[in-house]
């Protein structure tokens, strides 16, 4: 054999020799017979792939592939396939399938996947998917192979379902894994009509085929463009959805069951709970889901040994996206998919599953910090922490160390996340976050920190600093994207959260915003960040959340430096200012020819969101005036005392609510007490009339003393 061996390697070097000299194509053609029937029977080990490659590098290969004159007696596609048969050979070798020359033929490898392929050709089909596996797997070659038109080639030829189909269909997975934007941005058609089959295939089939597509059809749902968005898309949802109500209402195994749980999974990413219909059967089976999700994340957790495979972690971590779609549907007021004891039934089954997630994290051993699985498990509980604030509470409790620890960590580290494919269906697919476990767990956070226990053992494991430090870091993100109006993003959703949990503290736990230097650096934040804020008007939930805190936390840090009639203060002061006075307006009433106190128009679409941080501004605002003696001074020269009054005197008093007087009077009687001038402008403006109309007793009192006001009974703070 060993002899036979070196025959054939002997004879292959003569024909790289004569391959090397030829003179005529016969000779040529002779030797390159030879060389294709030895690459074609593998006997081509690296060495003598990369002497073949010496001997006749790319140029060969590219006439043979353009060549259209066969040998006499042979197919018309002869010289073609002993080109591909070699360029497939040189791609075995990873460099050679990155370079330029194999790039630059993809063209020609789709038109031959494209061209009819008769049995003569099945090789040079066999030879092209060759080809085309080894491009993907180069740096370069997932962005080569979308932008020449590969995709829309490869759905083609598995549509066609000719040779090779199949070889299409892995190809196409391979590459919606590593780039699906740009796969949907440029050939969204052609791949709907892929998915289309697939998802026609799943609802037909009746054996295990059922359960491979399972495993494929997660790759062709995208999340972006929305399936929802046109009657194609919806049309395969909808097959989907009856496919997978056959299977989960069906006795199965647990190889049976975990990729139908995925396919679920990976349908409820990109498409929520909108590819489930309303009414009894859509209902069932989005209660099922979540049944069986719940279920299986009890069997897997609860067991005392580790878990024995990295498959469960993907499906427990495909079970934790249904179980968030779970929380979500239960609390749904709107057009709700389940009935109201679903839910009651639902929200019991789900605190069973998340006690059971609770006890795994609190069984994590430090050196597995960094399994992705560990932060899905950390987000899914913030999820539930975030909605469900009665339950577990204890439990909760006791495992705060661990997620203050944790989230400390991650942050410290800006670790990325590592490859678990499931685990990407908890972010974003295809993309490696940062571990940002903080962010899921600041609106649990939120609520912990209104009540009493929860709030002590976050205050001492040191949750404060480390969220005064998220703060500036989210700060940094925000300020160093576009100006421009945008959705709302995480980052902006993360520093209103952040704003919330500051508000908690300040409120309930003042001694330790006095003694606690991080405080200092997060109010020269605030008053650094309002004036560039507020003038973009789409940040203006985020602008109202900074003002309202700033002025609450300047309440309480009257002695900071920052605070001390610096260009800082003055400027952020300025802006609260601005904020809390042009929220309203006087508006004509269309019952009459009166004027109406009305919400300004700039306001009024985020009015739901900001109304309880205008008059919690407001009262923070009255309560800042006696302690900085530049203030009242500041408010005049942004004319909103006399804006206020003339505003007050020419709307009607039954259009503004006593909640609203409440308000204004607190900052009338603080600045009418705090300083004559201002009490002089409110005067001018005929302050006692209206004061009297609108039942403001208090600043009636004041206005009618005539001596200091610091001596007078009605002239002292409401709240004293």
């Amino acid at each position: 054999m060993a002899s036979d061996s070196g025959d054939g390697h002997a004879t292959l070097k003569r024909c790289l020799d004569v391959l090397r000299d030829a003179r005529n194509d016969s000779e040529q053609f002779a030797a390159l017979l030879l060389v294709t029937k030895a690459v074609r029977a593998g006997e081509v080990d690296a060495k003598t792939r990369r002497q073949i490659f010496d001997a006749i590098g790319f140029t060969f290969p590219t006439r043979l592939l353009t060549s259209r004159q066969p040998p006499a007696g042979c197919p018309p596609n002869t010289f073609r396939a002993f080109g591909l048969t070699l360029l497939a050979c040189f791609c075995t070798d990873p460099e050679l399938a990155g370079h330029s020359q194999i790039l630059n033929k993809i063209p020609t490898f789709n038109d031959i996947l494209l061209s009819p392929c008769d049995p003569d050709s099945t090789s040079m089909v066999d030879d092209v998917y060759q080809c085309l596996s080894a491009v993907l797997a180069t740096a370069r070659g997932p962005r080569e192979l979308v932008t020449k038109g590969t995709v829309s080639a490869l759905c083609q030829a598995y549509l066609n379902g000719g040779h090779g189909s199949d070889c299409a269909l892995k190809l196409l997975v391979g590459l919606l894994a590593v780039a699906e934007a740009k796969c949907w941005q440029r050939d969204a058609p052609q791949l709907l009509a892929v998915l289309s089959k697939l998802s026609g295939d799943f609802l037909k089939a009746e054996d295990m085929t059922k359960f491979e597509l399972c495993e494929v059809l997660p790759h062709f749902i995208p999340l972006s463009p929305p399936l929802t968005e046109n009657s194609q898309g919806s049309e395969c949802l909808c097959r989907l959805y009856k496919g997978l109500a056959d299977v989960l209402g069906s006795k199965l195994s647990q190889s049976q069951r975990d990729p139908a749980l995925k396919l679920a999974a990976g349908l409820v990413q990109a498409c929520g709970s909108e590819w489930i219909p309303a009414g009894s059967a859509g209902s069932k089976f989005l209660a099922l889901l979540v049944n069986l999700a719940c279920v299986e994340v009890r069997l897997t957790l609860e067991e005392p040994g580790p878990m024995e495979t990295e498959g469960k972690k993907e499906v427990v971590t495909a079970c934790y996206v249904l179980m968030e779609m779970g929380i979500q549907e239960c609390l749904r007021g709107e057009n709700p998919l389940l009935e109201n004891v679903q839910k009651i039934q639902l929200m019991r089954i789900m605190e069973e599953a998340f006690g059971a997630v609770i006890f795994y994290l609190r069984e994590v051993k430090q050196e597995e910090l960094q399994d992705p699985f560990i932060f899905a498990s950390v987000r899914v509980l913030g999820a539930w922490m975030a909605e469900e604030t009665s339950s577990l509470k204890q439990e909760i409790c006791e495992l705060l160390p661990f997620l203050v620890d944790y989230a400390r960590k991650l942050f410290k580290e800006g670790s990325p996340a590592v490859s678990l494919p499931q685990a990407e269906l908890v972010s974003t697919k295809g993309s490696a976050l940062l571990q940002d476990a903080l962010r899921f767990l600041l609106p649990g956070f939120c609520h912990l920190t209104a009540e009493d226990r929860p709030r002590d053992i976050l205050i001492s494991e040191g949750a404060p600093a480390l969220l005064c430090e998220y703060f500036l870091q989210q700060w940094e993100v925000l300020t160093s994207k576009s100006t421009a109006p945008a959705p709302l993003t995480s980052t902006e959703m993360s520093l209103q959260t952040l704003c919330g949990i500051f508000l908690n503290l300040v409120v309930t736990a003042p001694d330790l915003v006095r003694r606690d230097k991080t405080f200092s650096s997060l109010v020269d934040m605030l008053l650094n960040s309002l004036p560039l804020l507020l003038p973009q008007k789409h940040h203006l939930v985020l602008a109202a959340n900074v003002a309202t805190l700033g002025l609450m936390m300047a309440r309480i840090l009257t002695g900071s430096a920052a605070l001390q009639g610096k260009k800082s203060a003055k400027e952020f002061f300025g802006a609260a200012i601005r904020f809390l006075s042009q929220a309203h307006m006087a508006q004509a009433d269309p019952s009459n020819d009166g004027l109406v106190l009305a919400v300004s128009p700039t306001y009024m679409s985020a009015w739901d969101d900001i109304q309880e941080l205008w008059f919690l501004g407001m009262q923070a605002l009255a309560g800042c005036i006696p302690l900085f003696p530049w203030l009242p001074q500041a408010i005049l020269q942004a004319q909103w005392l006399q804006g206020l009054s003339q505003l007050l005197s020419r709307v009607a008093p039954s259009s503004v609510d006593f909640e609203l007087v409440t308000a204004f009077q607190a900052v009338l009687v603080e600045l009418a007490r705090a300083s004559e001038q201002c009490r002089d402008v409110i005067l001018s403006h005929h302050g006692t009339d209206w004061a009297s109309l609108y039942g403001m007793a208090a600043l009636e009192q004041c206005l009618a003393e005539q001596g200091g006001a610091s001596s007078t009974p009605g002239c002292e703070r409401q709240n004293e």
